[in-house]
């Protein structure tokens, strides 16, 4: 089964784009203003005036965001297999059952 694209008007730094997506249209947008407020903030601070320097300042410290969060996510990840370990052998031996993925 092929999930339905849409295709979404959004506007970056007053420029309107097309973009196909088979995400909801309100992802869209709000990945689209997400970007535009991060291009325009890194305008507002001074430092930048070239519009094509903003935008990849702006990748950076998003792309930097994701990194951040990953990383969150892979240590709140192992710290919750370090409490289920040191859980698992308090529990009764019908309950010590370890689940995959999926169960």
């Amino acid at each position: 089964m092929t999930t339905k694209k849409h295709t979404i008007r959004v506007t970056i730094l007053n420029e309107e784009f097309a973009i196909r997506s088979d995400r909801p249209p309100e992802h869209a947008k709000a990945v689209a203003k997400y970007f535009d407020q991060a291009i325009r903030k890194v305008m507002s601070s001074g430092g930048v005036v070239e519009t094509n320097r903003a935008v990849v300042l702006a990748a950076l410290q998003i792309t930097a965001e994701l990194f951040d969060a990953k990383a969150t996510i892979e240590s709140t990840e192992e710290s919750i297999k370090d409490l289920a370990d040191y859980v698992r052998p308090l529990l009764p031996p019908s309950k010590r059952h370890v689940a995959a993925p999926g169960d």
